[in-house]
């Protein structure tokens, strides 16, 4: 049976928290695309993908998951990321765009975030 696009969002945020990176490329469809942010660069597949959330294992972070909003194969989910590296305190809070193939995996997520919406600060200490 197929996960559910809620579960997979799921799962999606906590992974973002935890990892392991392949965790989350694992939820992506072979041939998904991200654009993180919107507007930015399209990465189509895997190995590109990895490379985005490959990112996060240098930072200790949370998420707090605010709103799922599902409708058929399509959800949109709020959410912040709070995270430390290199003495600083990083705070985003984007609102990403999915849609699902009848398996369950992603295959399309859009982060719609702007410089609004990320917030440094150094650690305090």
């Amino acid at each position: 049976m197929a996960a559910q696009p809620r579960d997979v969002v799921e799962q999606y945020v906590k992974l973002v928290a935890t990892g392991p990176t392949d965790a989350i490329v694992e939820l992506y469809a072979e041939n998904a695309t991200v654009q993180d942010p919107i507007g930015g660069e399209t990465r189509v597949g895997h190995d590109k993908i990895r490379e985005l959330y490959a990112a996060l294992e240098y930072m200790q972070r949370e998420t707090e998951l605010h709103t799922v909003k599902v409708k058929d194969n399509h959800a949109a989910v709020s959410f912040t990321m709070v995270g430390t590296v290199n003495g600083q305190r990083m705070t985003l809070a984007p609102i990403d765009v999915m849609e699902f193939d009848d398996a369950g995996k992603i295959i399309s997520m859009r982060a719609y975030w702007g410089p609004e919406d990320l917030k440094m600060e150094p650690i305090e200490g």
